[in-house]
């Protein structure tokens, strides 16, 4: 049995999507990130950085896990799915998730908070993190020209890129004329572990009002 500490956004729903896939039992304990709860003794002791997601994996021992890439990388391990075991394959992986963690999410993530969030619109900033943002999208669908998913087979990297992408209209930025991005994004939302996964530690519905869409992303203003 694996406990998720989790919330409302991609990084969280990188977690829920591969707990899903996997097929694995887990707990779900919705941590409010609205209400500080990430702040707490009780849960800086699993994560001492204070960020959602995390998980313990009660059968190594309470075994703590932090950090979205670093736990998809332990359940694919631990598992032996959603990775390939060769050399190569496992590298193409994790190039992928590397790119995701590195530019994907901080990019769009600083997109979010200028775009939605700053008190004033700095047009300057704006303007250099959804470009940049769509830059990365550029290469995401010039990668998935040549293959059906970003390492070949359905892997952990594409687990962890599409909660980004697919709230690409949050942070303004729109993927026109990225044929190739749209055609990943379609397939992957129907896929039915993601689509259950989207739902922890609650679901979003189309009718979710701005105050509550901006509750769900507080993470992302305290990176």
């Amino acid at each position: 049995m694996i406990d998720l500490y989790t919330w409302t956004t991609p990084n969280g729903y990188k977690v829920s999507i591969a707990l899903e896939e996997l097929g694995l039992p887990y707990t779900v304990h919705g941590v409010d990130l609205g209400k500080g709860v990430q702040k707490q003794p009780e849960f800086l002791r699993i994560n001492p950085n204070g960020r959602i997601p995390a998980i313990v994996d009660r059968a190594e021992g309470d075994f703590a896990v932090f950090e979205s890439g670093a736990i998809l990388l332990y359940l694919a391990e631990k598992t032996g799915r959603l990775m390939p075991t060769d050399a190569k394959g496992r590298s193409r992986v994790i190039q992928w998730l590397m790119f995701q963690m590195g530019g994907v999410g901080p990019m769009q993530g600083q997109a979010n908070v200028f775009f939605r969030y700053f008190p004033e619109k700095l047009q300057p900033a704006i303007d250099r993190y959804q470009n940049e943002t769509r830059r990365l999208y550029t290469v995401l669908d010039t990668r998935l020209k040549e293959s059906e998913y970003l390492a070949g087979d359905y892997s952990i990297a594409d687990i962890a890129t599409w909660p980004w992408v697919r709230v690409h209209d949050w942070a303004g930025v729109s993927v026109d004329g990225l044929p190739h991005l749209q055609r990943w994004l379609k397939a992957i939302a129907e896929r039915p572990a993601v689509k259950r996964g989207v739902d922890v530690p609650f679901p979003l519905n189309k009718d979710t009002t701005d105050e509550e869409r901006a509750k769900s992303v507080q993470s992302i203003l305290q990176r």
